[in-house]
């Protein structure tokens, strides 16, 4: 869906609904659940997208987004999502999960980059929270 959205430059309302309608019945049909599921990722990540984008753009200080492949990009994407959004997904799972998308459609070099770039937001994310648990709590 983030393909689609990324490479189609429509709105995120038009490219949902055609996935729903071309793709989701023959991928998602046993599984309502998912199809939801994904969904709220991909809004989730579009709409927090300056967000995603900025931590990206200072992670990964040699690629500017634009010249990442397409695919490495919404895979980073969804995972700074989940970093960010879906608290219930444990960090190293999450980057797992990147680094297998990116094993399976972009190879092993992705792979290598992926894990790098969300390993540095996710060490920088926790230090943040570290930070700001500590300022909540008068300690230095």
């Amino acid at each position: 869906m983030l393909y689609q959205w990324e490479i189609g430059g429509g709105d995120l309302d038009t490219t949902l609904a055609t996935y729903s309608k071309h793709h989701a019945p023959s991928v998602l049909a046993d599984a309502p659940d998912l199809a939801a599921f994904a969904q709220q990722l991909v809004r989730g990540a579009v709409d927090h997208l300056p967000q995603i984008d900025a931590l990206l753009d200072e992670q990964a200080k040699n690629w500017r987004l634009s010249r990442m492949a397409v695919t490495d990009r919404i895979i980073l994407r969804l995972a700074v999502y989940e970093f960010l959004q879906a608290t219930d997904t444990p960090p190293p799972i999450v980057i797992n999960e990147a680094v297998e998308l990116a094993k399976t459609f972009s190879g092993e070099e992705a792979a290598r980059f992926v894990n790098g770039v969300l390993d540095g937001i996710r060490r920088r994310l926790e230090h943040e929270a570290a930070e700001h648990e500590h300022g909540e709590h008068g300690e230095p």
